[in-house]
């Protein structure tokens, strides 16, 4: 049984330390007019205390009681998430917030998130602890980090111990703990159904396979999730160099990603029926591994050649979109790291994301600035379509040139796509290359949380209709 990780707030009866946040320029000022304990100011007088964002001040009460400040950026371009940095400089204790950061709820959900490390093969570290402040609906915040550190504790974990069998045990522990059906669908039945997701995950000993997850079926309006699960990738026969293999454990991002959205919205009890496709794969060199030149046919009913077996993502996406389209969700939504090509343009933090929905593209851009889980979108160009066509079979999954991937990689699964009302596919990273403010270096849900919140307006919740 996998462990569903719990982020909790400390409790508001216990003792606890006040922290004051302060813009430095403020603080430097010559004469001071901070609501500040008189003495945290004598003190950092006497100390010739530098004011500078990201510093923290410790101070001593009249009472004998300890206080810290800790100072904020300011301005328009401040990290909401600046907060979260307490958690890695406070010892353990129990704190709280004495005065309010520009945005709370984003402070507090910095702090939970900041606070988890992935210690499962090391001895654990004592955390700071947080009561919540009061302007903030704490359960709400809770769920939210909690999705999110599965979804990091899933993409942390190397593959010898997070393989196929690990990821579906994962998703059906999210079915159990939210009362959702799951099934699973593998062997014959899923070569003779889901020929592109079986054909990639044939070179591994472990056995490839599609998990479905299915909560509120009776609700009218459906909302898909889609998230690429492949649990290693070594690139298959046109296998990957080292510098490019050394960190493919993450190359099931885009399933924990989806996993994170879904146990959010589930939590959130949204008025929707919600479904969860995780075709889960690892991409295998071996005798059995398939071939460059090889040509399959999709669920769909696509022709598809393999033009390059390290291009597998798109391919298992493409059985499980064209499953997930059949049943003509309102908003279809996929997660993948899917392109090298994506991260050349715009870096590890800014996923980028693609639909032709201009109104749902506007949407997604605010929520995700709305709760600091930035993306941008790039266009699904068509004049490039003529690039996915197959020499011997309808389409290739690797086209020539190597120019515009991410939007050749994407314009491929919408081939996949017709029945939805909308669709959506996010190309994210799945990592903090170096730690950040509430983003501990390690796996990340990008994109996950931003669609929580578009699902949360977009559908509302169930107990309020």
């Amino acid at each position: 049984m996998v462990d569903l990780p719990e982020l909790k707030f400390a409790s508001p009866d216990e003792a606890s330390v006040p922290v004051w946040f302060v813009a430095p320029q403020a603080f430097a000022a010559p004469e001071p007019t901070l609501d500040l304990p008189p003495e945290a100011l004598r003190f950092a007088a006497a100390t010739r205390f530098e004011a500078k964002a990201g510093r923290l001040l410790w101070f001593v009460g009249e009472d004998g009681a300890p206080g810290a400040i800790y100072l904020l950026d300011s301005g328009a371009k401040a990290d909401p998430f600046q907060p979260g940095a307490l958690a890695g400089l406070l010892p353990p204790g129990v704190y709280r917030f004495a005065s309010a950061p520009p945005r709370p709820e984003l402070a507090a959900l910095a702090f939970l998130l900041g606070g988890r490390r992935f210690d499962r093969y090391r001895s654990q570290r004592e955390a700071p602890r947080l009561v919540a402040p009061e302007a903030i609906d704490a359960r709400a915040i809770e769920s939210i980090a909690s999705s999110v550190a599965l979804a990091r504790e899933l993409i942390d974990t190397p593959a010898n111990d997070l393989g196929p069998e690990e990821l579906e045990e994962a998703i059906q522990e999210v079915g159990r703990k939210f009362g959702a059906k799951v099934s699973v669908i593998r062997g014959e039945k899923l070569a003779k159904d889901f020929p592109l997701i079986a054909a990639v995950g044939q070179g591994s000993p472990r056995p490839p396979r599609l998990v479905d997850l299915r909560w509120q079926p009776k609700r009218a309006r459906k909302l898909t999730l889609v998230g690429k699960g492949v649990c290693f990738d070594s690139g298959g026969l046109d296998i990957k160099p080292e510098s490019a293999m050394a960190l493919m454990k993450k190359d099931m991002s885009g399933s924990a990603a989806a996993i994170a959205a879904a146990a959010m919205i589930m939590a959130a009890d949204l008025d929707l029926s919600l479904r969860l496709l995780v075709p889960i794969v690892e991409n295998s060199v071996s005798g059995e591994a398939f071939r460059p030149g090889d040509v399959y046919r999709s669920r769909k009913g696509l022709t598809v050649e393999i033009g390059n077996t390290d291009a597998e993502g798109r391919l298992i996406l493409a059985d499980a979109l064209a499953l997930a389209d059949e049943d003509k969700p309102e908003l279809l939504i996929d997660f993948a790291t899917l392109t090298g090509a994506a991260r050349v343009a715009l870096g590890p933090d800014l996923p980028p994301f693609f639909t032709d929905d201009d109104a749902l593209a506007a949407d997604i851009l605010r929520h995700g600035a709305a709760v600091n889980d930035p993306v941008w979108r790039l266009p699904l160009w068509g004049g490039y379509e003529a690039k996915l066509d197959g020499k011997v079979a309808q389409l290739t999954n690797a086209p020539a040139g190597g120019m515009a991937g991410a939007i050749t990689a994407a314009l491929f699964l919408k081939r996949f796509v017709g029945g939805a009302g909308a669709w959506v596919h996010f190309d994210i990273y799945g990592w903090t290359p170096a730690a950040k403010p509430g983003r501990p270096e390690g796996g990340e849900a990008q994109a996950a949380r931003l669609i929580f919140s578009l699902a949360r307006e977009k559908f509302g919740v169930a107990s309020l209709q």
